[in-house]
């Protein structure tokens, strides 16, 4: 996926104004999740088996023909236990899989604006209501085709909490409400390289981090944490 990224010419420009809000929040949520391993190992390299004599047609007929179905010879053949042997080494050297504990946020939105939208920067903040002064900002970059007066689930993993100083074992835990909760559109990013962008966010203090995440190939994830 492509994801624009602004020049300083393009920062120049002005932000477009909008009577009403371009792209409103219609629900929003997260969750404690779990991103499962993906095993990209190549398969274990092991020596092709040797031809036996049992291999030939006529003896497996006969096989298959029995009734108190024999064992396949080749499975206790010196070829065979020597394969398993060499496949159990290399999978003793190559490091355990492990899935990834995080959480899942997400938001449905929808395209007020009358234009395309290609990127949507938005965050997650939460507030914490027993330290109000604990305000904690969760920020994605979507990559999107979103038309004028379509609706989209936005949804990111991240391996943040919502809080750095809430337990994260009982946040999955307790039913009582810990934080104010808001989601906020920060930048929207049009086809025709217009750009909405919310007062008092700006592009420049994040740019490094989004550069650094957008530049790796993007997958079937639409959004990504920055």
């Amino acid at each position: 996926m492509k994801i624009l990224l602004v020049t300083i010419v393009s920062l120049l420009m002005p932000v477009l104004c909008a009577a009403q809000d371009p792209m409103p929040v219609l629900s929003s949520a997260w969750q404690r999740d779990v991103k499962k391993a993906v095993d990209s190992r190549p398969e274990p390299n092991t020596p092709m088996r040797a031809i036996l004599a049992d291999d030939k047609n006529f003896q497996r007929n006969a096989r298959e023909q029995r009734t108190d179905k024999p064992l396949d010879p080749n499975k206790d053949s010196v070829d065979a236990r020597s394969a398993q042997l060499e496949k159990m080494e290399q999978e003793s050297r190559s490091a355990a899989l492990q899935d990834s504990p995080g959480f899942t946020y997400s938001a449905r939105v929808r395209n007020d604006s009358g234009k395309t939208a290609k990127v949507i920067f938005w965050e997650y903040r939460f507030i914490e209501l027993a330290n109000p002064t604990n305000v904690v900002r969760r920020q994605f970059l979507c990559s999107v085709n979103l038309k004028k007066g379509a609706e989209m689930d936005l949804s990111a993993f991240s391996l943040l909490a919502p809080s750095e100083s809430v337990d994260v074992k009982s946040l999955g835990k307790t039913t009582d409400k810990l934080f104010d909760e808001r989601v906020q559109i920060d930048r929207i990013e049009f086809s025709d390289d217009a750009v909405i962008q919310r007062g008092g966010w700006k592009y420049d203090d994040y740019r490094s981090n989004i550069e650094k995440v957008a530049s790796t190939p993007w997958g079937r994830e639409i959004c990504r944490p920055f």
